[in-house]
C-alpha cells in the first residue's frame, strides 16, 4: 500500500516500518520453515517470487504490510535487518467494503516469541487502520494448530465466527467500538508515535 511506504509506527516493544527490498532475503529465509509455512498456511516461495511479491504487495492498495522489529535490538544499535522480528498485515478483500480489514501477524525469530511483541504489533496496527485507513471491522484467519496466535486474539477481544474443518482454520472477528479505540489508546500511549520513515532512518543509521 502507497499509503504507508514512508510511514514508522513506534511502539514500546516494537516497531513497525515499510516492507522494504532489502527486508526480503531474509524474509525469504523465515518462509523456508515448515512450522511458519503451516502456521501462515503460506506455500514457499523462490527467492525471486518473493521479491516480485513484495514489489506489487508495495503498489497494491487492498494490502497493508509492515515488517515487525524487535525495538529492544534497536536501541541496542543493531542494524534494521538484524532487528526484523517478523510482520503484521491488512487486507482489504471486501470489494465494495473498504472499512473491513483482514489482519495477521507473525512473529518469526524464535527469540522474540513470547516477549509480547506480537500483540503490540497488532495493537498498533489495529489503531493506526482505525485511525488512518477508517477500519470500522477487523477480521482473522488463523489455523486451529496456532493456539498462540488464537490465545492472543481471543484476548484482545476476537470472537469466533466460523471454522472450516477442511482447512483446519478459524475465522475472528472484533467490530470496532469506542471501547475498543480507547482500549487500543491506553495500550499504545505514551510509547506509540508514528515518524517518517527517512528520518528514522536516518536517525538510527538504516
Amino acid at each position: 500500500m502507497k499509503q504507508n511506504k514512508d510511514t514508522v509506527i513506534v511502539g514500546g516493544k516494537a516497531v513497525l516500518v515499510p516492507y522494504e527490498e532489502k527486508h526480503v532475503e531474509k524474509y525469504h529465509s523465515w518462509m523456508q520453515s515448515s512450522e511458519l509455512q503451516e502456521l501462515t498456511a503460506s506455500e514457499p516461495l523462490t527467492l525471486l517470487e518473493e521479491y516480485e511479491m513484495q514489489s506489487s504487495w508495495r503498489q497494491d492498495e487492498d494490502k497493508c504490510t509492515f515488517i515487525l522489529l524487535d525495538e529492544q535490538r534497536c536501541d541496542s544499535g543493531a542494524d534494521e535487518i538484524e532487528c526484523m522480528a517478523g510482520d503484521v498485515n491488512l487486507f482489504l478483500n471486501e470489494p465494495d467494503d473498504r472499512s473491513v480489514a483482514e489482519i495477521e501477524v507473525m512473529v518469526a525469530e524464535p527469540s522474540c516469541r513470547g516477549r509480547g511483541l506480537g500483540r503490540e504489533a497488532v495493537d498498533l496496527m489495529m489503531l493506526y487502520a482505525i485511525q488512518h485507513l477508517g477500519i470500522v471491522k477487523f477480521t482473522s484467519k488463523i489455523g486451529m494448530a496456532n493456539t498462540p496466535s488464537l490465545n492472543m486474539f481471543k484476548k484482545i477481544g476476537f470472537s469466533e465466527v466460523s471454522r472450516s474443518e477442511v482447512f483446519r482454520e478459524l475465522t475472528l472477528e472484533l467490530p470496532v467500538s469506542e471501547d475498543l479505540a480507547t482500549a487500543l489508546r491506553h495500550r499504545c500511549s505514551p510509547a506509540m508515535s508514528l515518524r517518517s520513515y527517512t528520518e528514522w532512518s536516518k536517525s538510527t543509521g538504516n
